[in-house]
C-alpha cells in the first residue's frame, strides 16, 4: 500500500509547516473547569494524539467569551489568565513535533447545555429565530454586540500567539455563529449583515481583519467552513449556502489573509452528513435527557429517540440526506473544487480511515491534507498502522457515533464495545486520559 503523499511535509503557511498530511479534527469532552480554565486531563487528552504521530491537531471549540460556550467544562480563552494553561497544553503537544491550532469559536445559539455564567442569558445569534432542530432560543444580535464579538475574536488569537502556539482557526462551519451569520438559511437579518452573500461574510470578514491587525501577518490563521450547508434537515428549513456561495466566500477569505481552508459540511451540529455514520438510538435516548431543558423541541426529538414506534420518522428525517453518500471522504467533492478555486491549502474532514482512500486524494492534488477526528479517538496512533503497510487498524472505527452520543453526560471516548476485549478494557481506554493525574 502506498502511503508516500500522506508521509510528505506541508506547508500551511509561511509560518507553518506540519511533518505529514494528517491533522486531528477538532473534538473534545467536557475536561475542564466551569470558569472555563483548562485542566491537566485536556492535556493528557490532547497528547494522546500527539503521541500517535499527527502532525498537527486542531483543538476542540475553543470559546472566545464565555456566553459563547456550547457546554460548560470546555476551555475558554476569553482572558488572559489563562494564557499560561494554553502555553503549557502547546508545550507538551510540541515534544511530539506535533503542531497545536486554537479552534476559536462562538456558540450563537447552537449552545447545548449551558452553565453557570449563561444559565439565564439570552443567547446571542445573527437572528432571533430558534434553532431548528432542537429549539435553542436566541436574539439577534445588535451592532454593538456584533463589533464586541470580532474583538474578541481577535484578542483569543493574540493570547493564542502570546501562548505559544502555532495558529488559530476560525470556526464558520456547522451551525455556530459565524455559520450562522453566512448561511442563507439561518441569516434573516435587515442590516448590512444580512441579505446579500457579501453582507452575510461580512461579520467573518471583520473577524479576519480585526486578527491581522492584532497579531500581523507572520500568524497561521486558517477557517473551517461548511462547503454547503444542507440546512434542511428539518424538510421545510431553507437549504442555505450552496458550494458556490461558500467558494466566493473563500476566495474573499484568501484575499483578507487566511492561510488554508477547513472543509466540512452542514449548517448544524450534529448534522446527518457531519458526523457521517451510524445513529445509535438506545445511546442517544440514555444520554439526550441531559439536554432536554435546553431547547422548546428537544422532548420532541427525545420521544422520537425512545420509542421504536416513532423511530423511523427520526430515521428519515436524519437519513434522507445521507443516501447515496459515502461515509468515508463525504466532503471529498466539495473539499476538491474548492481546492480548484483557491490558491492556499485545503484540508478536508469527513470519516476518513483508509490510508490508500486519503493517499490517493492527495496524490492527485483533490485537496492538500485531512482531518480526522472519531478514527483517532477508536485508534489514537492510526498513522503507526500505515506506516507498517496496513490499510485500516486491526479494529478500525465503526463510524458508530457512539462517542458522540454519548459526550453530553459521560467522557469522551470509543463507547463500541466490539471494538475491546471486554468491557472493562472499554473503561479503561476512556478513562486513560485521567492518567497521570496532577496528584501525587
Amino acid at each position: 500500500m502506498a502511503t508516500d503523499a500522506i508521509f510528505r511535509e506541508l506547508k500551511l503557511s509561511q509560518n507553518l509547516t506540519i511533518k505529514n498530511r494528517i491533522l486531528r479534527s477538532n473534538i473534545s469532552g467536557r475536561w475542564d473547569n466551569e470558569d472555563g480554565s483548562g485542566t491537566d486531563t485536556r492535556i493528557n487528552w490532547e497528547t494522546k494524539f500527539a503521541r500517535g504521530g499527527i502532525g498537527g491537531i486542531i483543538s476542540s471549540y475553543v470559546p472566545v467569551m464565555m456566553q459563547g460556550r456550547i457546554l460548560p467544562n470546555y476551555a475558554t480563552i476569553h482572558t488572559d489568565d489563562f494564557i499560561p494553561f494554553w502555553r503549557k497544553l502547546g508545550e507538551a503537544v510540541h515534544r511530539y513535533d506535533c503542531k497545536y491550532l486554537v479552534q476559536l469559536s462562538h456558540s450563537g445559539r447552537q449552545q447545548d447545555m449551558p452553565g453557570v455564567t449563561n444559565e439565564n442569558r439570552t443567547v446571542l445569534s445573527s437572528t432571533s429565530r430558534r434553532e431548528s432542530l432542537h429549539g435553542f432560543p436566541c436574539r439577534a444580535m445588535t451592532r454593538g454586540e456584533i463589533k464586541e464579538t470580532v474583538l474578541a475574536f481577535a484578542a483569543g488569537a493574540r493570547r493564542a500567539r502570546e501562548a505559544g502556539l502555532d495558529g488559530v482557526e476560525l470556526h464558520g462551519a456547522n451551525g455556530y455563529l459565524i455559520t450562522q451569520f453566512l448561511s442563507s438559511g439561518i441569516n434573516d437579518r435587515k442590516d448590512e449583515y444580512g441579505g446579500s452573500l457579501e453582507n452575510r461574510a461580512r461579520f467573518v470578514l471583520e473577524i479576519v481583519h480585526a486578527i491581522r491587525k492584532e497579531v500581523g501577518r507572520d500568524f497561521h490563521l486558517q477557517m473551517k467552513i461548511s462547503a454547503i450547508d444542507y440546512n434542511n434537515v428539518i424538510p421545510w428549513e431553507g437549504p442555505g449556502n450552496t458550494l458556490s456561495d461558500s467558494i466566493q466566500v473563500c476566495k474573499w477569505l484568501e484575499a483578507a489573509g487566511v492561510d488554508a481552508l477547513h472543509v466540512s459540511l452542514g449548517s448544524l451540529f450534529p448534522h446527518p452528513l457531519n458526523p457521517p455514520g451510524g445513529f445509535a438510538f438506545e445511546t442517544i435516548t440514555r444520554n439526550y435527557d441531559a439536554m432536554l431543558s435546553s431547547g422548546t423541541y428537544t422532548l420532541r426529538n427525545y420521544f422520537l429517540f425512545r420509542y421504536r414506534l416513532l423511530r423511523p420518522i427520526f430515521y428519515w428525517v436524519w437519513f434522507r440526506q445521507k443516501w447515496g453518500k459515502p461515509v468515508e471522504g463525504v466532503g471529498a467533492d466539495s473539499a476538491r473544487a474548492i481546492k480548484q478555486s483557491v490558491n492556499i491549502p485545503v484540508i478536508c474532514t469527513g470519516g476518513w480511515q483508509t490510508g490508500s482512500v486519503i493517499n490517493g486524494h492527495i496524490e492527485r492534488g483533490d485537496f492538500d491534507a485531512v482531518s480526522i477526528a472519531r478514527a483517532l479517538v477508536a485508534n489514537h496512533d492510526l498513522l503507526r498502522y500505515w506506516r507498517d503497510g496496513y490499510d485500516l487498524p486491526q479494529r478500525p472505527c465503526t463510524h458508530c457515533n457512539k462517542c458522540l452520543l454519548s459526550a453530553p453526560k459521560h467522557p469522551l471516548g470509543c463507547y463500541e464495545q466490539s471494538r475491546f476485549d471486554s468491557y472493562q478494557a472499554m473503561v479503561d481506554e476512556i478513562c486513560s486520559v485521567y492518567r497521570p493525574t496532577p496528584f501525587p
